[in-house]
């Protein structure tokens, strides 16, 4: 069993140390050695929307910004309220359904908490 940390990017197990850094041979993330410990210490992340204000799975925003989805698929109008949103670990922090579009994930910077 290894002890160093997973893949912060993927969650690989199969990190392995390049000086101070550490590698992931699954999708060639990268970090320092130094900032994951500093992660590890810190403890859950808090999602806040534009405004500054904390937001938590099952909470309703509206957003502050119109849209362009990618595909073509339209624009999501600026004041959209989002309800029952899921707070997820990605590069998009969002996870929710909206009317008329399905499901999509959004930035928590273009959205406000109701």
């Amino acid at each position: 069993m290894s002890a160093l940390p997973p893949c912060p990017k993927c969650n690989s197990e199969y990190t392995y140390e390049d000086g101070a850094n550490y590698v992931c041979p699954e999708c060639a993330h990268e970090w320092s050695a130094q900032a994951g410990a500093e992660a590890a210490e810190e403890g859950p992340k808090v999602y806040r929307d534009s405004t500054g204000t904390v937001l938590q799975d099952g909470d309703t925003v509206t957003v502050i910004k119109d849209l362009k989805l990618k595909g073509g698929g339209g624009t999501v109008k600026m004041g959209t309220k989002v309800k029952n949103i899921r707070l997820v670990d990605s590069d998009h922090d969002i996870d929710c359904k909206i009317e008329g579009f399905g499901s999509m994930s959004l930035k928590t910077e273009f959205v406000k908490k109701v």
